[in-house]
């Protein structure tokens, strides 16, 4: 085969460092842009960004060039950074250690972006906590409730 082609497609999950709510509305649509922002000038492809106050969600298409980690450390780095910087009152932020990353379909983006784009909603009768230990066990990840939390 002459050439190479790659659809690679992910749904990140991070938290806030100790889930503690540092995004507010206040500040949320700001925060998404601005990691948008961040994706495109690393050639990702950020289809949607969004979350509530103690995490985030990004559902984004990777070059075949960039590992999971490498985007993923992009993401937090960066804006991590650009947060403290930008907004006086949230000095203090920062991304808890490690994250989710699951795969995704083409086919299923358009689920995974209306999910994302729903997560005040979600939020209203579910924790992060269980929205996690559900999308690892969707996806077949096994995890160590002792070690899932720190």
């Amino acid at each position: 085969m002459a050439n190479s082609f790659c659809c690679l497609d992910f749904h990140f999950v991070f938290s806030t460092k100790r889930r503690y709510p540092w995004i507010s509305p206040k500040y949320e649509t700001e925060v998404w842009e601005y990691l948008g922002g961040t994706a495109v000038a690393n050639r990702m492809h950020p289809y949607k960004i969004g979350g509530i106050a103690d995490h985030l969600h990004v559902a984004i298409g990777l070059p075949p060039t960039l590992a999971v980690s490498d985007a993923v450390r992009l993401l937090k780095g960066s804006s991590s950074r650009w947060i403290r910087d930008s907004f006086p009152t949230l000095k203090g932020f920062g991304w808890q250690d490690g994250y989710g990353a699951f795969t995704v379909s083409r086919s299923n983006v358009p689920q995974v972006v209306d999910y994302i784009a729903g997560q005040r909603e979600h939020h209203r009768t579910r924790t992060f906590q269980e929205e996690y230990r559900e999308l690892l066990n969707r996806h077949g990840i096994p995890f160590d409730e002792r070690y899932l939390w720190g």
